[in-house]
């Protein structure tokens, strides 16, 4: 058989899914098709020659999503003005009927 499933005392750390994840060497050569690799049941890493390299393209692929930034808090001691191009009235307008109107 060539290929060897490796176990890690530390564990992998499982997919974005939650998966186990396991770790494959194929002991066939490079240009034969061998290399390390890590999968589970949804994805899996591109064969590399390197067992680290397979490790780091794992981490990278199922890093965890980052959350959105928190809006900045604005200090209690600065006053912020409405400030626009076109004068607002502050009068409300009366409605124009029968009678409101000159004579």
């Amino acid at each position: 058989m060539t290929q060897k499933q490796i176990s890690h005392p530390e564990g992998l750390p499982n997919c974005a899914a939650g998966h186990r994840a396991r770790h494959i060497h194929d002991e066939r050569r490079a240009s034969a098709g061998g290399g390390h690799l890590v999968e589970c049941c949804c994805r899996s890493t591109s064969k590399r020659a390197d067992a680290e390299a397979a490790m780091a393209e794992w981490r990278r692929i199922n890093r965890p999503a980052r959350s959105p930034r928190a809006a900045p808090i604005a200090p209690g001691n600065v006053v912020q003005f409405k400030l626009s191009l076109a004068e607002q009235s502050q009068k409300p307008q009366r409605a124009m009927g029968v009678g409101h109107g000159r004579r």
